[in-house]
């Protein structure tokens, strides 16, 4: 079983210029506002308090870097979405996350978070897109599958499936996640250090 034995905060970046050496393997977490980010991030860590978790959206405004068992970073990324913002904030955040996920280096892998409960959201769509366009290795976490039965949850993320394949001619890799029960933890865990192993 996967568990991660060290969560230290290290620092919060505005710019990717200002974000730490690039010496070790990176992994950012990124979705829309309330899409359950900073919740899963602690329970990925075991760390009730590591990231932010807050009702209002738009809490993470800088580029976090959290240093895991001192071997990779985990990057909390803003939210994208309705976070009650001004639009030149807004572009500012979409500046600064496009330069880090395009010219950082040490980046191996984009967790997008997507609700699970929710039909496929156009910007989602987009930022999927986006992503594929620009090659930036990625995967889908379907967040708070707690909140649906097994029924209404197969049929949310089959229909999410049929959405993807419109334009996808290979499904990223998916992992279904509960910040309360703990499901997709070791999943994901197990993910990032394949890779790392690499």
């Amino acid at each position: 079983m996967n568990s991660i034995k060290s969560a230290n905060f290290v620092k919060s970046s505005p710019a990717l210029s200002e974000c730490p050496e690039p010496k070790l393997p990176e992994y950012a977490f990124i979705g829309r506002s309330n899409v359950g980010k900073s919740s899963l991030i602690n329970c990925l860590t075991n760390r009730k308090k590591l990231a932010k978790v807050s009702v209002k959206p738009g809490k993470t405004q800088l580029i976090n870097h959290f240093l895991i068992d001192n071997s990779w970073y985990l990057v909390d990324l803003p939210g994208y979405g309705w976070a009650k913002v001004s639009k030149t904030e807004k572009a500012k955040w979409k500046l600064m996350i496009n330069e880090y996920l395009q010219l950082r280096e040490n980046l191996h892998c984009v967790f997008l978070l997507i609700d699970a409960r929710h039909e496929p959201q156009a910007i989602d769509l987009e930022f999927m897109r986006w992503l594929g366009e620009s090659e930036i290795p990625f995967v889908i976490v379907f967040t708070k599958t707690d909140k649906l039965g097994k029924v209404n949850l197969q049929k949310s993320l089959d229909h999410y499936r049929e959405v993807l394949r419109l334009e996808w001619d290979e499904l990223p890799v998916q992992f279904q996640t509960s910040s309360i029960s703990g499901e997709g933890k070791d999943q994901i865990l197990e993910y990032v250090r394949q890779i790392n192993g690499r």
